[in-house]
């Protein structure tokens, strides 16, 4: 069967020498490239006492994010659960209560939040999809494990700790130095 360009390509094949018959060159050239490599700087980082520098739009671990009061910023409006290709994310609103006024920002927030990060594909739609700011793909990598519902994120994982208590443990960390 002829080509549709028309074109034809003429293969020439030499014979070969007796040092190619050998396969000598060849030879040579693969433990050259192997000699190479062996002086080069090396790309293996040693993960847990080195860790790995990330671009600036690496996706992390969900965060749930809380605002200059300590608030919660979610207001379980569905948005991101329904952004979620994946339907990663499931929740449970409620309404806030009196006396709750310094824990959640709205009058609806959720009550559970959960997050399967099993089958999170971390495209970041839900953060797009947020209008109220509360999440973010900033944490670290998400650590491993060998049970399947250790991958199921509450809000006890995913909710960043209120501003107080971390400068209460940086104060800790600098009086134990």
């Amino acid at each position: 069967m002829e080509s549709l360009s028309g074109r034809k390509k003429v293969l020439e094949q030499k014979p070969m020498n007796f040092w190619e018959r050998m396969y000598l060159p060849a030879i040579a050239q693969g433990l050259a490239i192997t000699l190479k490599h062996l002086f080069k700087k090396k790309v293996t980082i040693q993960y847990p006492f080195e860790e790995r520098e990330f671009s600036k739009n690496w996706r992390g671990m969900h965060s749930l994010k809380r605002d200059e009061q300590g608030r919660e910023r979610c207001t379980a409006c569905g948005l991101c659960a329904l952004s979620c290709p994946a339907e990663a994310i499931t929740m449970i609103s409620a309404e806030r209560k009196k006396g709750e006024e310094q824990l959640y920002r709205e009058e609806k927030y959720a009550a559970v939040y959960e997050i399967n990060m099993l089958r999170c594909i971390f495209c970041g739609l839900c953060e797009e999809a947020c209008p109220k700011e509360a999440i973010y793909l900033d944490g670290p990598i998400v650590p491993s494990d060998y049970l399947r519902k250790d991958f199921i994120y509450g809000k006890d994982k995913l909710v960043e700790k209120p501003l107080s208590e971390l400068v209460a443990l940086k104060q800790t960390e600098i009086s134990k130095k």
